[in-house]
């Protein structure tokens, strides 16, 4: 058994997803991030840089693994799916993972950040990250012309990227003539597995609006986590 403690990010979906599509059982452990939980004592025990997602093992004697890309390599390594074990099919994935990491996600995450939640307007770093977040949209849609998937079969590697750009609205970042990008994001959100992991803990489809009541309650709720 898998205790997963998430919120409602696309960096919590990463693990909630992966958990689903590898069909490993799992208890939930929302982390309210507003009130600082994350920064709890007991949960630095888990995860010392105070991050969602983090997960810990039961069968394992209680193991902790944190950082959303660790987590999944760990739980596709467990389950022998998701990530193959050769070499030359690996390394596609790991690579198209790290991109997602290093890259899909830092510059959604700032643009969230200026676009979204920073008091002042700062027209020069939303136009900075926004810029950036649409280039790699552009470099995913290139992949995807000649690949149904990102590496070969569908893989840790396409929901890691998925969790992220599936919220491309809220970034204010648009997919317009991205067909391939466009094909890819309807593919794999219609996937049973996909569409249960981004209800945990909650579904929050405001991310994917990106107006309304709810987003503005959440804005101002996330104000208070990125000035602190």
């Amino acid at each position: 058994m898998i205790d997963l403690y998430t919120s409602a990010t696309p960096n919590g979906w990463k693990a909630s997803v992966t958990l689903e599509e590898l069909e490993v059982p799992y208890e939930v452990h929302p982390i309210q991030l507003s009130k600082g939980e994350q920064k709890q004592p007991w949960f630095l025990k888990i995860n010392p840089n105070g991050r969602i997602p983090a997960i810990v093992d039961r069968d394992e004697d209680n193991l902790a693994v944190f950082e959303s890309g660790a987590i999944m390599i760990y739980l596709a390594e467990k389950t022998g799916r998701l990530l193959p074990s050769a070499r030359r099919l690996r390394a596609p994935v790991l690579s198209w993972l790290m991109f997602q990491m290093g890259g899909v996600g830092p510059m959604m995450g700032q643009a969230n950040v200026f676009y979204r939640y920073w008091p002042e307007k700062y027209q020069p770093a939303i136009d900075r990250y926004q810029n950036e977040t649409r280039r790699l949209f552009e470099v995913l849609n290139t992949q995807l012309a000649d690949h149904e998937y990102l590496a070969g079969d569908y893989s840790i590697a396409d929901i890691a990227n998925w969790c992220w750009v599936r919220t491309h609205p809220w970034s204010g970042v648009s997919v317009e003539g991205l067909e391939h990008l466009q094909r890819w994001l309807d593919a794999i959100g219609s996937r049973p597995g996909v569409q249960k992991g981004v209800k945990v803990p909650e579904d929050l489809e405001l991310m994917r609006k990106g107006d309304g009541e709810a987003a503005k309650k959440f804005v101002e709720s996330a104000q208070t986590i990125v000035q602190k």
